[in-house]
């Protein structure tokens, strides 16, 4: 039985897998990707084994592939009907969920799973970092400490890249975030060229109007989205999981001269952990539970982790 006992049709619009109930849906797809692959497609703080991308992703991009193809059939009739050739429109796939939850990681081994299939997809990865106001525009409205917060996007350049996207355009453009810099890059834009398949990675990508009244507007970036999926984990394991990334940066990342973070790098482990524990109680946390947390039963798909990030729950919207 697919669903658990717990959860009837009756009381969630969800179908609840174990990790062993969504491995078997794996079928006979071959895993694609080398130990060596997966190792450089993990984030700095996480453990991605062969075994999470056998039981985990390989199932995900098999349930991908049949609803892609089932989309562009769709379009096949669209345009048999409408007597014309059609423009090529991207399937967009989102992915939200907390800071420090995985989603980047989740994000690349899609892109690298959907791209080898026997189609040869071209798939392309734009995180929504990019569309977040530059650092002069946010000092200028007091709000360097809610980067993150819907506030502190461009969703109008958000909204109209994805849209010019689904109208068939044949190139748009996306700005590029720099965590280094920790701002968007000046001239820094990523050209984008009709892509089979987009993956929009993001803490945004799920909100709606009510997620945005200080600045209405009428279509939102979940409106142009084909699959959506949400990377969930407990909150305190969240916690844990930021501060561990915030040490290791320390230790690298931060240790740049160029680093925006670079002062962070002379802290103590202890004063480290203080202070990444406060931004994540002043920030993140409140981001979480204010703004991204509730948009997850907004998702297609959501992966339920626990420790050492491995899934071990996929809850699928019927």
């Amino acid at each position: 039985m697919l669903m658990s006992n717990k959860e009837s049709s009756f009381t969630t619009p969800y179908l609840t897998f174990s990790r062993q109930q969504w491995a078997a849906l794996r079928d006979s797809v071959p895993m694609t990707l080398s130990e060596d692959e997966i190792a450089r497609l993990k984030g700095i703080n996480e453990d991605l084994s062969l075994e999470e991308v056998a039981e985990i992703y390989l199932p995900l991009s098999r349930l991908l592939n049949f609803y892609i193809n089932s989309n562009l059939r769709r379009q096949a009739v669209l345009e048999q009907f409408l007597g014309t050739d059609g423009q090529k429109i991207p399937y967009i796939i989102s992915i939200a969920g907390s800071v420090a939850v995985g989603k980047s990681t989740t994000a690349r081994v899609l892109q690298a799973l959907l791209s080898r299939w026997p189609e040869h997809r071209r798939v392309e990865l734009i995180t929504t970092d990019g569309f977040l106001h530059p650092n002069a525009v946010l000092k200028e409205r007091d709000l360097m400490k809610k980067k993150g917060f819907p506030q502190s996007y461009d969703m109008h350049r958000l909204v109209n890249f994805v849209a010019d996207l689904k109208s068939g355009a044949s190139e748009v453009t996306a700005p590029v975030y720099s965590h280094l810099i920790y701002d968007v890059i000046p001239d820094g834009d990523k050209v984008v060229q009709q892509p089979d398949i987009l993956i929009l990675e993001g803490l945004n990508v799920l909100q709606s109007g009510m997620d945005y009244p200080h600045d209405p507007h009428h279509v939102f970036v979940s409106d142009f989205v084909d699959f959506s999926i949400y990377v969930d984990a407990p909150e305190d394991l969240l916690q844990e999981w930021y501060i561990n990334r915030f040490l290791k940066f320390r230790k690298g990342a931060f240790t740049d001269p160029d680093s925006y973070f670079h002062h962070y790098a002379q802290l103590s482990e202890e004063e480290a952990i203080n202070t990444a524990t406060q931004l994540w109680r002043e920030i993140n946390w409140r981001n979480l539970k204010e703004n991204i947390l509730p948009t997850r039963e907004r998702a297609s798909l959501i992966l339920s982790k626990s420790a050492n990030h491995a899934v071990e729950k996929v809850k699928l919207r019927k």
